[in-house]
């Protein structure tokens, strides 16, 4: 029997790393096939505390200093670069690192992970999103695999796994649930609150994940995802409304065959595919009842209401540091719209404003994407204040 998988997972008490303990709990049911050496969070130390204690882990990371005593008697990381840290002390070569740090935190981490040697499944869109001029050339360099767990990116995965060459590719499309305001008009959509963007209606995420999916901002993460996970240009991507969320993705071939993979939208089918791959085995995810599904929706993406995707077009056609642009604006106004700071649909005025402010430069040191995605931040919240400002002024007069 070989010896077990060794593991790091940044982002255990997250959605996605809750599920990947979930999935780990399951492949080890019978024997030990992964063991859990590492373990990274923001905040909640509590549960990060019965997550190391269940999976008898002895170094963690906690970005809130204050709350490292609670996690107990273990080496802790702290601070804005604790997941680096753990990952420089604990990591070895051909070791599994699971990124479900939401973000651009985590792009520093999967950096140093790829240059220790290990192999990455990645459930952060943000890495490559600010980061993939920096992380492909890497992998290759250090021999390493980057493995998708976005429920799309591993569908196209799959289907390519039939593929031999990029040049019988035609075009990869990626699906989208269309989120909560799929049938809103843009001016309903823009006035839309914190309640109504949270209830989405197919998948349970946290909530800036949430508020991405009804913004479609995540598909256009996903765009420039899939640019650099199979090197396709913006022409060759599109994306497409499937509400039932069964088809996750599809690769269509220049011969006019298409390809799709399908099943129940649940995380833990990709994030296991992920950590067995190129093998197969026992899921701990639901199967599909095919004769529920006597419809399946697909419809064309209104980019006029959901101007998410098109900006994502652009950020692959400019390249450097636009994706690390896009993202942190949105980052930004997420969590002001979060705040109730603005309405629903500033979080496309302030994500154009900051692509159209911030000039991109060539992406060629993790520094420059740094700057960058500080000086979108700083922008974005300076706008910010002067609106806050503008409104105080509008009610004392």
């Amino acid at each position: 029997m070989s010896e077990p998988r060794r593991v790091i997972l940044l982002g255990s008490t997250g959605s996605i790393g809750i599920s990947s303990l979930e999935v780990i709990r399951h492949l080890n049911r019978d024997h030990t096939r992964f063991e859990v050496v590492g373990l990274a969070v923001a905040r909640q130390a509590d549960v990060l505390r019965a997550q190391a204690v269940e999976f008898g882990v002895e170094h963690v990371a906690i970005c809130d200093e204050q709350a490292a005593e609670a996690v107990g008697d273990r080496t802790v990381y702290t601070g804005a670069n604790a997941a680096v840290q753990l990952v420089e002390a604990v990591a070895r070569p051909g070791d599994l690192l699971v990124a479900a740090i939401v973000g651009a935190a985590g792009l520093e981490a999967v950096l140093t992970a790829i240059t220790l040697g290990c192999d990455v499944a990645l459930a952060n869109k943000e890495t490559l999103v600010a980061g993939g001029a920096l992380v492909m050339p890497l992998l290759e360099e250090h021999g390493v695999q980057l493995l998708p767990v976005d429920s799309e990116h591993s569908a196209i995965a799959q289907c390519l796994r039939s593929s031999r060459s990029r040049e019988e590719i035609r075009r990869l499309v990626i699906t989208a649930s269309g989120g909560p305001f799929r049938t809103w008009d843009a001016a309903r959509i823009r006035s839309a609150g914190v309640e109504e963007a949270l209830a989405h209606p197919t998948w349970t995420m946290g909530r800036k994940i949430t508020i991405d999916s009804a913004s479609m901002m995540n598909k256009g993460l996903e765009v420039i995802e899939a640019h650099w996970l199979f090197g396709l240009p913006a022409e060759q991507i599109e994306v497409i409304v499937h509400p039932q969320s069964i088809v996750h993705s599809f690769v269509e071939y220049v011969d006019g065959s298409v390809l799709a993979q399908c099943g129940p939208p649940d995380m833990k089918t990709p994030i296991q595919y992920a950590l067995t791959w190129p093998d197969r085995v026992e899921g701990c995810g639901p199967n599909l009842d095919w004769a529920s599904m006597r419809n399946l929706e697909f419809e064309s993406l209104d980019d006029r209401t959901f101007p998410s995707v098109r900006m994502a077009m652009d950020v692959v056609r400019t390249g450097g540091t636009s994706g690390a642009i896009f993202n942190a604006a949105n980052e930004v106004a997420v969590q002001a719209f979060l705040e109730q700071r603005i309405d629903f649909g500033g979080i496309f005025d302030l994500v154009e404003r900051g692509l159209r402010e911030i000039p991109a430069r060539d992406a060629d040191r993790l520094e420059v994407v740094l700057e960058d995605d500080a000086a979108t931040r700083a922008f974005v919240r300076d706008v910010l204040d002067t609106m806050d400002r503008r409104t105080v002024s509008s009610i004392d007069r």
